[in-house]
Order: structure tokens, then sequence, then C-alpha cells
């Protein structure tokens, strides 16, 4: 049977009968043979065209004021990451992206703090050139971490594991939201860049709210399909990490950002990165491994995850 990326609903699985709520996790289960869900969620719409304006606002500064905001000792985990940074694994030309990054803050005398300062930076937002862009960012990236929370309910329900297994997981993980804007490629340097080469998320799952233009790809059984996540909707790719806890029954979701033949136009998205905490052992579930699908992963610390990731995509500066 060939492989589809399937719209289900998360409201159904929240708030349905059980039959209802058992076709979402039968519908999640199956799409994310791909890499991919697309689902109904209550994602304001109106936060995400707040967080756009301000964010569009930001970008269009010129490169020495964005540049105030870098922090390359963060490690693309808060702050401004200029154009011709971030590197897919294995790729030898940078992507052709600027992007913003941030997160929720943790008390400086926290535990995961005191023990992952790499990942726990203090946070850097561009309040003094956009007033107002802290609180709605801060706002939605509580929206979205929370609608993720939730939507790993769904996979651990369908995994065998308690619905709540990942709420432990993921409490005060070090997930990130970041923006990304592709300039025009018309303004890119030669050497064939594009705006995202080929790669997988090395996180739990990621999501993809409306973008305002086309240019997300996801592979399927071999092929690039075009993605669009429409008004109301999100697309949900899973990572490596839950690859590596599911043993391999939900496989990384490789995708990339290419600018369509006919466009001349800028891209921004905002997407987040959930993770699991650094002290996470990576490891298998055991409702994963039975006689015909043995154990295929060693266990591994989320952070050295992360972190080897980081020095890969060349974010992970000395």
């Amino acid at each position: 049977m060939a492989l589809a990326i399937l719209d289900v609903d998360l409201l159904a699985f929240e708030q349905g009968t059980a039959r209802q709520r058992a076709a979402v996790v039968d519908g999640v289960l199956r799409s994310l043979g791909t890499g991919f869900v697309l689902t109904r969620c209550d994602l304001p719409a109106a936060l995400l065209d707040d967080a756009y304006g301000l964010l569009g606002a930001f970008f269009a500064l010129d490169a020495p004021r964005k540049q105030a905001f870098a922090r390359p000792e963060a490690c693309g985990q808060t702050g401004y990451t200029g154009t011709l940074v971030e590197t897919a694994a294995g790729e030898c030309r940078a992507d052709w992206k600027e992007m913003l990054n941030w997160a929720a803050p943790l008390p400086a005398h926290h535990p995961l703090h005191r023990r992952f300062p790499l990942l726990y930076p203090e946070q850097l937002l561009p309040e003094a050139v956009v007033p107002g862009i802290t609180a709605v960012l801060e706002r939605f990236h509580a929206s979205l971490a929370d609608l993720q929370r939730r939507f790993l309910r769904v996979i651990a329900t369908g995994l065998g594991v308690h619905v709540d297994f990942f709420d432990a997981v993921v409490r005060d993980a070090p997930t990130l939201t970041r923006a990304i804007h592709y300039p025009p490629m018309a303004a890119a340097p030669a050497g064939g860049h594009v705006w995202a080469a080929a790669h997988g998320d090395i996180n739990l799952i990621t999501a993809l709210p409306r973008a305002t233009a086309a240019g997300l790809q996801v592979l399927v059984e071999g092929q690039w399909l075009d993605a669009v996540a429409p008004q109301g909707q999100v697309i949900i790719n899973s990572g490596l990490m839950l690859e590596r806890l599911s043993n391999g029954r939900i496989p990384t979701g490789w995708h990339r950002v290419v600018a369509p033949e006919d466009s001349s136009g800028a891209r921004l998205s905002v997407v987040q990165f959930c993770h699991p905490t650094p002290s996470t052992v990576l490891n298998p579930l055991a409702s994963c491994i039975d006689g015909e699908n043995p154990q295929r992963y060693a266990a591994l610390l989320a952070a050295d995850a992360l972190e080897d990731v980081l020095y890969r995509i060349n974010l992970l500066h000395g």
C-alpha cells in the first residue's frame, strides 16, 4: 500500500468519542509512516498574523541592525542567525536563509540551566528595534508548545505507552521556535545555494504552521512533494529522536525548502522544534520492541544527540 500524508483532527482526539479517538490515532500512526501528518488545531490565526507582521518588520531591517542581535556562542538557540551560516548535514553549500530563534527561558538557578547552559542561553529578542515583538513571540511559542505537547499524546497512545508519557519528557525542555526568512533567490550568491537543503530534524516532532509563500517539499517514497499548511492546520513532522524512541516505527520526515520556479519573492515561515529535556535517555520504548522488531538503537542522551547535530550543521561554535 502506498504511503500517504493524511489529514487528521487533534480536537477530535481530545473531544470526540472513543471511536473518533481511535480513528485519529490510527491516522496519525499511518501518516507518520511518511514522516508527516497534517492536523486541524486551535492555534489562533490572529496570533500567527501578529507574529508574521512583527517578524517581517525585523527581517526588513538593514543587516547591521539585525546582526546586533546575533549571538554565535548561543549556537542557534536564541537571537539572530544570518544568511549562509546554517548548512544541512552532509551539504557543502550553506542555506540561503536567515533566522530568529527563541525559547521559553528557565530561571538561572534551574538544575537544567546549570547542567546544560549551552541549550538554555539567556534569551535575546529584538524588542529595541521592533517594539512589542517580545510579548507576541513569547505568546506564540507557548501556544505552539502546548499544541505539540497535546499532539504527542496521540503519538504516545499509538505507540502503546501511557497517554501522558511525553508530558514529563518535554517539561522544561529546550523546545525552540524559529522564524525563517528566505530572501529572493535572485539575490543569492552564485554556487547553487537553495533556501534549505534536504534534512531531517533532530528533535521529537516539529510543527509547521502556514507560511507566507510556497516552497516546502517533503520526501515520500523517493518523491519530493509540495506541502502547504492551510489556514487552521499545522504540518507535523517527526524527528530523529522520535525515530529512535519508536525503534524506527516512526521514521524521520525528510524535507527541504526550494523556491518555486515562477517565484521571485521571499518566504517567511515560523516553525517549532519540540525537544525532550537534555537529560532524557533516548532508548527505544519496550512497546516498540518484539520478536519481529528487535531493538535497533542503543541508548543515547538527548543532549549528546542535539549537540552533535548542532556541530554538523555549522551552528556549534567554539
